[in-house]
Order: C-alpha cells, then structure tokens, then sequence
C-alpha cells in the first residue's frame, strides 16, 4: 500500500478508491448521516496510521480497509453505548415518531430481505454485493469475474423482482408469517 510508505498523493487515491465503500459501511453502521461523517474522516486518519501493518498476503487492500472501517464503527457504537443519553421532552415526541417511522422501514426491509432470497443464486450475489458492499459494477466484475452486461442484467432483472414482489399483497408480520 503506498499510503504505508507516507506517499501523500496516495491518500488521495485511497480515498478516490475506496471512499464509496467506507461510505457505504459508515452509513450503513452509523445512526445519522452526520456521525458517519464523522465516522469515514476517523476511518481514513486510522488508515494512514495501519497502512503498514497491511498484508497483500493476508487480505486484499480492499477487505483490509473494510475490516478497519468495520472496526472503527464497532469502537464508535460500543463508546456511544457506554455514554448517557439525555433527551427534552420536544425530543421525546420526535424520536417517538421517527421510532414509528423506523419501525415500518424495518418491517418493509424483512419484505425485501424475504423477497431477495427468492432470486437466482447468482442475482442475490451479485445485488448483495452492490448493496451491501456498496462495490460499483466494475467492483462487482473484478471480484466475480462475470462480465459486466451479465452484472448489470442480474442487477436490473433481481430489483425488478424484489419489486413485483413488494407490490403484491404480504402478510402481517405479526401474524406469523413464514420466512
């Protein structure tokens, strides 16, 4: 890693690189938009003070700055559970709707976590990786090796499925509905 080496110019590129894969990782961690700000300028400062302990043998720099991401966050959520939490009563009745709120967007990911398993193997690899992992399409060919109409396709045709699937009628999850 050339950032290992104190390369400036390097940093930069680390952050062209895999920027949109912090991001994604913070955001998908982090409570707000706000903390996982925050949270991508620590990842990248822990970067540039562990760029010498990576390892081409051990992981590739893409999984190394995962792993380093994931571990910051980890830090983050542990350290902020540890704090007390002070609340108004103004913000009491706010976080009471947006716990409604999330609730219903937890629910409707149950649907759609529901719905992707129903999809070829091979497009549930594919959207998780993008999805989950925030890789670009690009990422997706270098890490799979399918060629990139064929990501692309799997792609398209899985998120159309998962929304035929969303528009049909469900169940009441608390009905007990099957997985």
């Amino acid at each position: 890693m050339k950032v290992a080496r104190g390369d400036r110019a390097a940093v930069q590129e680390c952050i062209d690189r895999f920027g949109g894969l912090v991001w994604s990782i913070a955001l998908r961690l982090s409570p707000n938009r706000s903390d996982a700000e925050d949270a991508v300028q620590e990842i990248f400062i822990e970067l540039w003070k562990k760029a010498a302990s990576f390892d081409p043998v051990k992981a590739s720099e893409k999984t190394f700055i995962a792993m380093i991401a994931r571990r910051r966050l980890i830090d983050r959520m542990r350290s902020t559970g540890r704090r007390p939490q002070h609340t108004s009563l103004d913000d009491a009745a706010e976080i009471a709707v947006n716990d409604h709120e999330r609730m219903e967007r937890s629910v409707e990911a149950q649907f759609a976590a529901r719905a992707l398993k129903t999809l070829k193997p091979e497009q549930q690899r594919v959207l998780k990786l993008s999805i989950f992992d925030g890789m670009s399409h690009g990422e997706i060919v270098e890490a799979t090796s399918i060629p990139l109409g064929t990501v692309k396709s799997h792609i398209r045709r899985g998120l159309a499925e998962i929304r035929r699937s969303l528009s049909g009628p469900r169940p009441d999850p608390g009905k007990g509905a099957q997985a």
